[in-house]
């Protein structure tokens, strides 16, 4: 009764909610009387009048379509609204006005590159907004800039002057002065030596450059928003480029970017050059400039094994392997390089020395990859445990476990040397294989289980998000890689591998008891306790501890079975050692799920794997 009151009231309040809507659709349908309209406008102009701090009596008597029109803006547009019909002088800050074009209509959706263009950070940050405080020294006065004059002692006078359309100044009593194309740093001298030709006494003369006109440059060429941009004659290419939106990646060329003047090519930008070398051209830029970045020419990608792995722009006379070693920079143990492309419709592939790759032709289009292919002849060893000394040794190529343990340092009375064991980077990515099968084998165990009803499926639909969660939480664990080197005293001399950690453990009067047990702890060894004593004193089981199976891991690594009437399985075993980890691992109940023998299987890999119920026994 509960849930169907529940349902109906929400079926009520949805159909209220519907003819309520109907209702309203069915207002805005039917026209209303003009009257209506208008008083509803006036309404709307007095609120912005007392909004804006009028008066109501300022409010016109009638109201004409043309004054309506006047109070509308455009979306996006500021609401305040200039009474005097000007035109806003504040700046848009990025606002795109209704049907505008943007950087997303008009280009197609690319995605990111792996290897972006070498230089392609110089466009990263907003410099372009930035300014020095002082005035470049090597700026050229054009006309509009305005020049300060003081003129005191015999004769006083003050003024600022504006440099006219054919570059010249006009002061009283000395006549025209001519200024454009003067370096700003020269200014002052230029114009006092034409005021001390007529004054020639007792006159101080101070000069100074207020302002320079901005001029006028185009930018045209693969840029993202090619233009009209204004700025000062002394900016650089750079400047002008950021303002454009930096250079397409995809289409532009960054090694030729020409300054046209009068249809004359009057400089040449490399931003190769000036990201290694610091170099731009030297020019002073005048209205009606044009910067066009010409199409991207020949490219080569580094992918890897480089400080400079980017996507490099060559000329034809570049194309070679000693051009490319010298932008991309090989890591310092680069031995070999990696070449594909295409050569005659054909593939091309070649595996090269650097210094061979160094004379090799490039084409258009090929792939490199500086490779680290020196044999190691010497490799680190780590040392872990209860030793003295080093925690890391350099050893030659074939040293072998035996040869190194007579070169660490221990303790006798701390360090148990009979039970040392290793720690293997590819054994523990092969253990993370294992466990991975075997999460694989359970997925497809609990997802293609056939179903014989509804109820069934509901069942299994529950037992599948159970096990999906386990499975998140075992490709979590992270395996140790531990590999058993040492049993009843004798140590294997086996190969060491590169980055291997010899680890001496302690001597310990300890046995850990972790797992499905009340209180997992750490109990002082009883050589007369049995596993029975051990798991009492940890409080004993919990409900769904797995009693017929107790895993044991020993000190060096070794695995064993035991059963609650500490009767060992293992044939090797007899009876617990110091050091030993007693790890309970909990039972699957078979009514419950149907993959108890995958699930079993993962549990055991995991707990030897990296130990994860004796990591709770040890805190």
């Amino acid at each position: 009764m509960y849930n169907f009151t529940t349902t109906t009231l929400a079926s009520k309040h949805s159909a209220l909610a519907l003819f309520t809507f109907l209702l309203l659709s069915i207002e805005l349908l039917i026209p209303q009387p003009s009257v209506a309209q208008s008083i509803e406008q006036l309404q709307q102009l007095r609120e912005r009048a007392q909004q804006t701090g009028a008066s109501s009596s300022s409010l016109p008597a009638s109201v004409s379509p043309l004054s309506i029109t006047s109070q509308r803006t455009l979306p996006g547009a500021s609401s305040t609204v200039n009474g005097n019909g000007q035109f806003s002088t504040q700046p848009r800050s990025g606002m795109t006005l209704p049907g505008e074009p943007t950087i997303s209509t008009v280009f197609p959706t690319q995605k990111a590159m792996a290897n972006p263009p070498f230089a392609a950070n110089l466009f990263i940050g907003g410099f372009e907004s930035e300014r020095t405080t002082g005035l470049n020294e090597n700026y050229l006065v054009a006309p509009g800039d305005k020049i300060s004059i003081w003129l005191w002692g015999a004769v006083n006078f003050s003024s600022v002057v504006t440099v006219d359309n054919q570059g010249n100044i006009f002061i009283p009593n000395i006549g025209p002065i001519r200024v454009a194309n003067t370096p700003a740093g020269t200014v002052n001298q230029t114009v006092s030596s034409k005021i001390r030709q007529v004054y020639t006494n007792d006159v101080n003369v101070y000069v100074n450059l207020l302002t320079s006109t901005p001029v006028s440059v185009y930018i045209s060429g693969p840029v993202l928003r090619p233009g009209q941009y204004a700025g000062l004659a002394s900016d650089s290419v750079l400047y002008y480029l950021k303002r454009a939106g930096g250079i397409d990646f995809q289409r532009g060329s960054f090694r030729q970017i020409d300054v046209i003047r009068n249809n004359n090519v009057v400089a040449t930008a490399d931003l190769y050059a000036f990201f290694r070398n610091g170099t731009l051209p030297d020019i002073s830029f005048k209205d009606g400039d044009t910067i066009l970045v010409r199409p991207i020419g020949n490219t080569i990608t580094v992918e890897t094994g480089a400080r400079n792995s980017f996507t490099f722009e060559f000329s034809d006379e570049e194309l070679n392997g000693g051009t490319l070693n010298y932008f991309a920079r090989p890591g310092e143990f680069a031995s070999h390089a990696s070449v594909s492309g295409v050569r005659n419709n054909k593939q091309f592939a070649r595996y090269l020395t650097v210094d061979t790759f160094s004379t090799l032709p490039l084409k258009a289009g090929d792939i490199v990859e500086y490779v680290s292919d020196n044999d190691p002849q010497i490799y680190r060893i780590n040392i872990a445990g209860a030793f003295e000394g080093a925690s890391q040794i350099m050893v030659d190529k074939g040293t072998r476990l035996v040869d190194l343990l007579d070169h660490i340092e221990s303790d006798k009375t701390l360090s148990d040397t009979q039970n040392i064991f290793l720690l293997r980077e590819s054994v523990a990515i092969k253990q993370k294989e294992i466990i991975e099968e075997g999460l694989q084998r359970l997925e497809r165990s609990m997802y293609t289980a056939p179903i014989s009803s509804t109820g069934e499926g509901a069942i299994r639909a529950q037992e599948a998000q159970l096990v999906a969660d386990f499975i998140a939480r075992a490709r979590q664990v992270e395996p140790q890689g531990r590999v058993v080197v040492s049993e009843n005293g004798d140590i294997a001399n086996i190969l060491l591998e590169p980055n291997d950690t010899i680890v001496i453990p302690e001597i310990t009067d300890l046995i850990h008891i972790g797992g499905e047990v009340l209180l997992p702890q750490s109990v002082v060894y009883n050589p007369d306790a049995s596993s029975e004593d051990y798991i009492a004193w940890a409080g004993g089981f919990t409900q769904r501890a797995e009693d017929e199976r107790i895993l044991v891991i020993r000190k060096n690594g070794n695995v064993a079975f035991v059963n609650f009437s500490d009767s060992l399985l293992s044939s090797n075993e007899t009876m617990l050692l110091p050091g030993d980890q007693i790890i309970v691992l909990p039972a699957i109940d078979t009514k419950v799920l149907q993959a108890v023998k995958d699930i079993t299987q993962v549990i055991y890999q995991v707990a030897i794997a990296a130990s994860v119920a004796s990591n709770a026994a040890n805190n």
